[in-house]
């Protein structure tokens, strides 16, 4: 390894081989690999919002233009022109720079980027597929030491999953469900959570997060037109880096994905400005995507919805603080993120015997979405209980604590338990919210030209951010980060789940590390909120 002379390691940027992948050898001298730089803010540490800015009642709130927050707590220039000359110094090349981003693109060969930044890359082959791979810590001169938060993309292992399952032999749009194993469109989940129905989306930009796979246009329309929707959303596609909206024709890949995300948020939300920046699936990907669409000037998102991630234990701190800051100033800007909290239940599958939540779901700033099983007579709620098909291989929700966030404020009085886990740590309790996403009581969908029928917490992501496409609109006012406000007196907002666990975590009376707070009261919350002339058609079950 070739190490620059007087440099430091870069605290958080630490890699360990995935488990269960080989070295083959070093990687190909003269690939091209693309470096994002993440820069600190010209604030300093201090923080983006005053957490008591939350607390008030969102028409209150001070929320930043993105040109204000740029001006305020983006990169300045000394540090990107000191990043510039970082880069010229190891012939490298500046592929793209952006101060309210706080980022910096660098492309370069294999050979320039190990004497960059002091690391050997290697190729590994892991039962995933092969990565260019690294070990240890990134290296830095002195004088980038207060200047640079992050280094992504030297490493390019896929990074995180999408959180959608598929219902076994399923298909079909249908009426409302009445049994066990039926479906429901989007629409009717809506009907069921007492979603506003004096507002379609009007004037508001949801934002998807997808990581591969892509979607059809002419299955759209015909999704569209199964529904009899009178009105049907704007949809376009922003490629991030090497990302682009290529569908893989297999509805059993990340296609299923998409369409999900664009499916349940569109027809709930049909007058909305749907957009899917679509990037490579890698920590540095994921987060170029995140930035790019909440400091999108073009397309102003109001609303981020993120179906995809991984344990905390597989990300490297850097990422995780990069990538919570960037939520940290969506929030200021008045960007609300709806985030699924996985599929895999209590241990979000990892096979080490503790129990481990999602990432970026963990994040204190962003919404976690949670699941539930519903049952539905007519256009009511029968039943509904955490989703736990971990019997029979078919998933269960996500949710526990926090081993890397703190317990916010805003969840001192949740009564978020101590960790299942021997350390019993107090941290940040996943998941906020809930919402249908058993695929037994799944969400109708058509995807690669075939119908299906889709459920995970993937489904319960766009839904929120629909509910909250149609809150907006009705404000006249973006409501931003919600957490503070829903946690102060929940109770008549939410459907309180009662029965279920989803491994570790059983339900219990109030918020539960299943289904958080409940299943969302769409009216109730809408008032809660600040609507005007809102109000609950029906108590929580």
């Amino acid at each position: 390894m070739s190490t620059p002379n007087k440099t430091f390691q870069l605290a958080g940027s630490e890699r360990a081989p995935l488990k269960g992948a080989r070295e083959i050898g070093p990687a190909n001298p003269s690939e091209i690999v693309d470096v994002t730089i993440r820069l600190r803010s010209r604030a300093g540490k201090k923080p983006i919002v005053d957490p008591n800015e939350y607390k008030k009642p969102v028409a209150e709130r001070k929320i930043f233009s993105r040109k204000e927050y740029e001006q305020l707590h983006g990169a300045d220039a000394d540090s990107i022109a000191r990043v510039e000359a970082f880069a010229r110094q190891h012939k490298l090349t500046v592929k793209e720079k952006s101060a309210a981003r706080r980022t910096v693109i660098l492309s370069g060969t294999v050979t320039a980027m190990n004497e960059a930044f002091g690391v050997e890359l290697k190729q590994y082959d892991h039962p995933s597929g092969q990565y260019r791979g690294r070990t240890g810590t990134v290296q830095l001169p002195p004088e980038l030491q207060d200047v640079v938060e992050g280094v992504f993309g030297l490493d390019n292992r896929p990074q995180a999953k999408p959180h959608f399952r598929r219902r076994r032999g399923a298909g079909g749009i249908r009426p409302a469900a009445q049994a066990q194993g039926e479906s429901y469109t989007p629409p009717q989940v809506a009907t069921f959570y007492d979603f506003p129905t004096n507002e379609n989306g009007s004037g508001e930009c949801i934002a998807l997060i997808e990581l591969g796979g892509g979607y059809n246009p002419t299955d759209l329309t015909n999704y569209w037109k199964q529904l009899n929707l009178t009105q049907t959303p704007t949809v376009s596609a922003v490629s991030v880096g090497n990302g682009s909206n290529s569908p893989t024709g297999d509805p059993n890949g990340p296609d299923g994905e998409v369409m999900l995300d664009i499916e349940v948020a569109g027809s709930i939300a049909p007058a909305a400005k749907i957009v899917v920046y679509f990037a490579d699936n890698t920590d540095a990907g994921f987060l170029n995507a995140i930035t790019t669409a909440v400091h999108d000037t073009t397309n102003n998102p109001s609303i981020v919805s993120i179906s995809w991630g991984g344990p905390e234990s597989s990300w490297t701190q850097q990422a995780m603080t990069s990538m919570d800051e960037a939520f940290q100033s969506a929030g200021a800007m008045g960007v609300t993120v709806c985030v699924a909290a996985g599929d895999d239940g209590s241990t979000d599958g990892v096979t080490d015997g503790l129990n481990h939540v999602d990432f970026p779901a963990s994040s204190p700033n962003v919404l976690a979405c949670g699941g539930t099983e519903l049952m539905a007579s007519g256009n009511t709620i029968a039943s509904e209980v955490v989703w736990n098909e971990l019997a029979n291989n078919e998933g269960a929700t996500g949710g526990g604590i926090s081993d890397v966030f703190p317990l916010p404020s805003w969840q001192n009085a949740a009564g978020v338990p101590a960790s299942a886990n021997p350390t019993h740590n107090v941290g940040r309790g996943v998941p906020d919210v809930a919402g249908d996403a058993d695929p037994n009581t799944g969400y109708v969908t058509l995807v690669d030209g075939q119908p299906d029928v889709i459920g995970g917490t993937s489904a319960v992501a766009p839904l929120w951010a629909g509910l909250i496409a149609l809150i907006n609109e009705s404000m006249g006012k973006p409501v931003g980060f919600i957490n503070p406000l829903i946690y102060q007196n929940p109770k008549g907002d939410f459907n309180s789940i009662t029965s279920g666990n989803n491994g570790a975590y059983t339900v219990g009376p109030g918020w539960s590390a299943c289904t958080g707070l409940g299943s969302p009261i769409g009216a109730a919350i809408a008032a809660a909120l600040g609507v005007p002339g809102q109000k609950a058609m029906k108590t929580g079950t």
